[in-house]
């Protein structure tokens, strides 16, 4: 070959790679926002289908076992899955990112935020827990107790001077950190969708939702303090309180301590969710029954995000476990196909950017499942499901971005 045309050939190459990189770089160079009751990707629609895996954390903070964190992004991106909600949190006990009170090991997350990006996969990252799985509320309260506060019950987390005080130093601590492989602070990360305040808050000592509403105020203004450029939620799973008690009819029977309404009206929140688990919620009844609450509670939430808070929602958490009487994966595809389709119909009518399934697990992590859990490699039907919601979510995105 002649030289010339070589050096043409290898000019063109060179732009081609230039121009791809460019293009990849652009892309994961953009943080998603709100408009209104829409999720926006510079300035585009964004809609997505997504899926819960908390445990990555825990298992990236074992370097034999990372590989495990990389099948699950890889795997997902295959599916066309986008979003993933993981936990930023572990307080105390074992593989733990907050060993105690200000002190952590923090590789681990720097891991899972890096995988994620070189998967083109964006997460939601949680703050803490309301359950003693990994830390969470008992964990700080503990803290303080063995410090010597004077602490009644985990419902001192969001009232108490001091425990509120760990918790701001564990948000500042992970919105400030530089990974260590990327080198990027999280707070300036495009990688990160968004930051929630906890997971599934809920509180014994006023089911008004009026404890919850305040502390959410409190915190959601002191990451918005440090981070204003990420988008910001709860962790709600969508229970009622008592600001509007019409609504109260759609809970499943009782009261958590949260009020969808005034803990979403906070403007430093700037999208709801929902959780919904029929099976454990509404037990005993039968799928029918159980989808018709589902039925219920999305549309209720899905009109009052885009209503009255004005805000986009997201479909955070939903699943069918096999310990489930009856189970079998064909009436997990066809609940999570009916989920999807709502979901579908959400998003056309505007006001919801996606769901999120609960939830994934690499090939041999029998030890984490619970009955929900997902392995795509091993369920090719409910793979073509998520596959298929992928397409549709894309689809749609491409066709509200066109003028």
């Amino acid at each position: 070959m002649p030289f010339s045309k070589r050096s043409s050939i290898l000019c063109c190459l060179l732009c081609l790679f230039f121009l791809g990189f460019e293009a990849r770089t652009s892309l994961a160079s953009g943080l998603v926002q709100t408009r209104g009751t829409q999720f926006v990707l510079d300035n585009s629609p964004f809609l997505f289908n997504g899926f819960n895996s908390y445990w990555m954390m825990h298992i990236a903070a074992q370097p034999s076992e990372r590989y495990k964190v990389s099948n699950v992004f890889r795997e997902a991106a295959t599916a066309g899955l986008t979003v993933c909600r993981t936990w930023a949190f572990s307080d105390g006990g074992d593989q733990a990112l907050q060993i105690s009170p200000g002190v952590y090991d923090e590789n681990a997350l720097d891991y899972v935020v890096s995988e994620a990006a070189k998967n083109g996969v964006r997460l939601i990252l949680s703050l803490s827990n309301n359950y003693q799985d990994f830390g969470g509320r008992p964990q700080y309260v503990n803290w303080a107790r063995n410090a010597g506060v004077r602490v009644s019950s985990d419902d001192d987390f969001y009232t108490h001077e001091v425990v509120k005080g760990y918790y701001k130093n564990h948000v500042q601590r992970v919105l400030t950190r530089i990974n260590t492989i990327t080198g990027v602070a999280y707070k300036d990360d495009p990688t990160v969708m968004a930051w929630e305040l906890i997971n599934e808050p809920r509180c014994q000592s006023d089911y008004s939702g009026n404890t919850v509403t305040s502390w959410v105020q409190e915190m959601a203004s002191y990451v918005k303090s440090i981070d204003s450029k990420h988008l910001l939620e709860v962790g709600m799973e969508g229970f009622y309180g008592d600001s509007i008690p019409d609504r109260k009819q759609y809970n499943p029977g009782y009261q958590v301590g949260t009020d969808f309404i005034t803990n979403n009206l906070i403007k430093e929140i700037d999208f709801t969710t929902i959780h919904a688990y029929p099976d454990i919620w509404l037990s005993g009844q039968d799928d029918d029954a159980q989808m018709a609450f589902m039925r219920r509670w999305m549309t209720s939430h899905w009109t009052d995000s885009r209503t009255l808070l004005k805000k986009p929602m997201v479909f955070s958490e939903f699943g069918k476990s096999s310990k489930d009487p009856g189970f079998s994966i064909m009436s997990r595809d066809s609940f999570i196909n009916s989920i999807y389709s709502n979901i579908y119909g959400f998003a056309r009518a505007g006001g919801i950017g996606g769901g999120l399934v609960w939830q994934l697990l690499s090939e041999g992590m029998e030890s984490y499942g619970d009955g929900y859990e997902i392995v795509l490699s091993e369920n090719p039907s409910t793979s073509s499901v998520i596959s298929q919601q992928s397409q549709q979510m894309t689809a749609l995105e491409h066709k509200m971005s066109r003028p």
